[in-house]
């Protein structure tokens, strides 16, 4: 075992930096294709909710559609097929927003999920007082989904920091991609790859651990808001 963990004070000094600035492009790929997908499935949802027929049937479709396909299908056509069209990202973009459009098949659902717990009296008392829609979604049913959707959109914030390490067969230069590289250049893949495996678990388990409080709040919110009534 000593000697197992001497290989990381040996060689950190020529790993540290790379795998500290893979770490970062890690985490910023996860905050940017989580606010792709959030953005992307309120949409969906909302779409999905909507009285129009083939707004409904387009936003299903999608929404299908993106549960159904692997996400590596989509950065593959992000990255590789959309080039004969002339249409080409750099492995960062077409990262983030296959992740993001993936993503926001599932959060689609955990917001229409959320927005259809909340009673439609509410929307109906609301609208009979004269509020619009658009103002009775953002003050009254919004604030109050929230309870219900932000735990599992904190879950959603793990997923995609895991499948991040998908985004190294596109060459996006995150921590599994550096990981790989240097493995092949020392030749000691055991300790790299459970490296990265380590930093995977302490980047995801503070977010684990907020979801969880966060759930028991909620929980401790709705049982005294029913014990008022």
């Amino acid at each position: 075992m000593k000697d197992f963990l001497g290989v990381y004070l040996e060689n950190w000094a020529d790993w540290g930096p790379q795998i500290y600035a893979a770490i970062w492009v890690t985490l910023e790929l996860t905050v940017v294709s989580f606010c792709i997908a959030v953005v992307l499935g309120m949409l969906l949802a909302l779409g999905k909710l909507s009285p129009v027929r083939l707004s409904r049937a387009l936003c299903t479709g999608y929404i299908e559609v993106a549960r159904g396909v692997p996400a590596l299908a989509i950065l593959f056509l992000l990255y590789f097929g959309l080039v004969p069209l002339g249409i080409v990202f750099d492995a960062f973009t077409a990262s983030a927003i296959g992740l993001g459009m993936s993503a926001a098949g599932y959060i689609a659902e955990v917001f229409r999920s959320g927005i259809e717990a909340i009673h439609k009296g509410q929307r109906e008392a609301a609208l009979s007082v004269g509020m619009t829609p658009m103002k009775t979604f953002r003050h009254i049913i919004l604030p109050q989904a929230m309870r219900i959707i932000l735990p599992p959109l904190l879950n959603m914030v793990i997923i995609l920091l895991k499948d991040t390490s998908i985004c190294s067969l596109i060459s996006t230069e995150e921590l599994m991609l550096r990981s790989k590289d240097l493995a092949m250049m020392s030749f000691l893949p055991m300790h790299l790859f459970l490296l990265a495996g380590v930093i995977y678990f302490f980047l995801a388990w503070p977010i684990s651990m907020l979801t969880r409080r966060v759930d028991l709040m909620m929980q401790r919110g709705r049982r005294q808001t029913f014990s008022v009534r």
